[in-house]
């Protein structure tokens, strides 16, 4: 911020000494203040040692033995006991001073404190100059009148205690330990309402990425009103021998966003040296896929790629008697977990509340682990997440040895960061017999797997196993990523990094260079491409592979 300077003699020093000076001068008055208190305190546990002088005003030093043989000899006991009386109100009247001066440095809450030591130090000063006290008490050389004397006495002490419960009351105000201590209390209210607004804040980004936005649901509607209006351009197409040809590229897309599997579809094809040979298996719900089909008439892929689009409902040996999630839905515990009251408990609980999605226990979440099941004729297949892109020739992962295991994927794990321990429940016996807490995890998202070795070492009976143990969420929170990291414990083959690029839904310090050299990049977070939500440096990455030019997303408005 550019600001305006007035020029001074003797050019920037004199910034500098005004800077020094007043630096100096609150040093100097802080130090003067406590030497004052210091002085007054000393003096009022001496104040039983009277100090005789003869024109009433206090001396300043003295011996006691003279003072006692002085007053032994010149020995007048009202007198004296007027001297002791003056001398304690000049005490106290000092230390109301002291405070006060002090009081005024401090913040407008204590005004009113600084207004009653005002008050107090001025009737100390003024209850001396009454006339009835002056010309009875203080006139040099006059008798002292008794009865007057026990009237200033009883002033002077009604003051005095006045003044020491002030003090007495203020102390705590100038205790730096408790100032401190109130210090951290503000620190640690703040700090609640800090906490209570990031779960706020997590629990409506929670929202708005998991509500379907209005352009993804109009697309959806024109789609299927497309097949209802002209069901003669929508026939059902036969099965074709490419789906079941081992010796093509295979990929396992589950979803039920319509935009996003296009994207991925496109981005794999417009990399693909050999585009012919890439076959795509879409999984949808019932509720999507006439749309996903309807798209996919209107907007074949290019190069001759294979596209085959199912119902998850069409896999019949997926049902409640086979598939432990699908059980755990008829549980009437499971069920209010995720239905009942999510939005009021969501805030309380932000830690948990991602995990009460119901598309945890979504079957597309987790059709992942029946590969084998659903694609017999395959021997490897890659598995890709509806939020990524392809940005180069994937090929290359068919021809990657994984040593005789099921699963190729890339480590996650960084220091102390995404070890099992994260995911998983160590404090159960299960867990902790069976795992190793600092075993490196791995990413969902693209994962090459052999379903020959999946065959061989029966892992969709390893997850079953593991599933039906946890139906109290007692092993794990929920997701699909702790069963995996189960069921493939030991048998992951580590990919090199540049195959997968995860946090672009999350992280917005990825290093671009990161991102280009990457075959995949994620979005994986909150922060989805096709939502208003996204991070603008990563979105451009993902919409160059909208297709634009198809109608339906011009009318939807998806401002891409």
């Amino acid at each position: 911020m550019a600001m305006a300077v007035r020029g001074t003699r003797g050019g920037g020093s004199g910034g500098i000494n005004g800077g020094l000076r007043t630096f100096f001068s609150y040093r100097i008055f802080i130090s003067a203040i406590f030497t004052l208190l210091f002085l007054a305190t000393f003096s009022i546990i001496f104040s039983s040692h009277p100090h005789h002088h003869d024109d009433g005003s206090l001396p300043s030093s003295g011996n006691a033995y003279v003072q006692r043989t002085f007053l032994a000899v010149k020995s007048d006991p009202l007198r004296t006991r007027l001297d002791l009386i003056y001398k304690q109100a000049n005490d106290h009247m000092t230390l109301v001073n002291a405070y006060a001066s002090y009081a005024r440095k401090l913040k407008l809450d204590i005004s009113k404190q600084l207004r009653m030591f005002d008050e107090l130090a001025n009737n100390l000063t003024d209850l001396p100059l009454k006339p009835s006290y002056k010309s009875s008490l203080f006139e040099p050389g006059s008798p002292v009148d008794e009865d007057v004397l026990r009237q200033f006495e009883k002033e002077v002490k009604d003051i005095v205690k006045v003044t020491r419960l002030m003090i007495v009351e203020s102390k705590e105000s100038y205790d730096n330990q408790i100032k401190i201590q109130k210090l951290k209390d503000t620190i640690f209210a703040v700090n609640e309402l800090l906490i209570k607004a990031k779960k706020n804040g997590a629990f409506a980004s929670l929202i708005s990425a998991k509500s379907v936005p209005k352009s993804l649901h109009c697309l959806a509607m024109r789609l299927v009103e497309e097949r209802v209006a002209h069901p003669e351009k929508y026939k059902e197409e036969g099965h074709k021998e490419e789906f079941g040809d081992p010796s093509l590229y295979h990929y396992a897309i589950f979803s039920d966003n319509v935009i996003a599997v296009s994207v991925v579809i496109r981005s794999v094809v417009k990399n693909a040296e050999e585009p012919w040979k890439h076959v795509f298996h879409v999984v949808t719900d019932r509720m999507n896929v006439a749309a996903m089909k309807v798209w996919f008439r209107m907007r074949p892929v290019e190069g001759g790629t294979y596209v085959e689009i199912k119902a998850v409902e069409e896999y019949r040996f997926l049902n409640s008697s086979y598939v432990p999630v699908l059980k755990q839905l008829e549980n009437a515990n499971m069920q209010k977990f995720y239905f009942e009251n999510q939005a009021e408990k969501a805030t309380k609980d932000a830690n948990n509340m991602k995990f009460r999605n119901p598309k945890y226990l979504s079957m597309l979440n987790h059709l992942r682990f029946y590969l084998p099941e659903m694609y017999p004729k395959l021997h490897k297949i890659l598995f890709l997440d509806d939020d990524v892109v392809v940005q180069k020739d994937l090929t290359g992962l068919w021809k990657v040895d994984l040593d005789g295991k099921v699963n190729g994927a890339v480590e996650t794990c960084f220091g102390s960061f995404h070890r099992y321990a994260q995911y998983l429940n160590f404090s159960h016996p299960l867990i902790k017999e069976r795992f190793n807490p600092k075993a490196c995890a791995w990413a969902f998202g693209m994962n090459i797997f052999d379903l020959d070795a999946w065959r061989r070492e029966k892992c969709t009976e390893q997850y079953h196993y593991w599933q039906n143990l946890n139906e109290e969420r007692t092993l794990w929170k929920l997701g699909s990523l702790p069963p995996g990291l189960i069921t493939f414990y030991s048998t992951t083959k580590s990919l090199d990094k540049s195959w997968h690029v995860l946090g672009l839904g999350y992280n917005p310090s990825i290093s671009m260079d990161e991102i280009n050299n990457a075959a995949v990049i994620h979005y994986n977070g909150n922060m989805k491409p096709w939502l208003d939500i996204a991070m603008n440096q990563y979105k451009n990455l993902w919409t160059k592979y909208v297709d634009n030019d198809m109608e339906f997303v011009q009318t939807c408005n998806f401002g891409l």
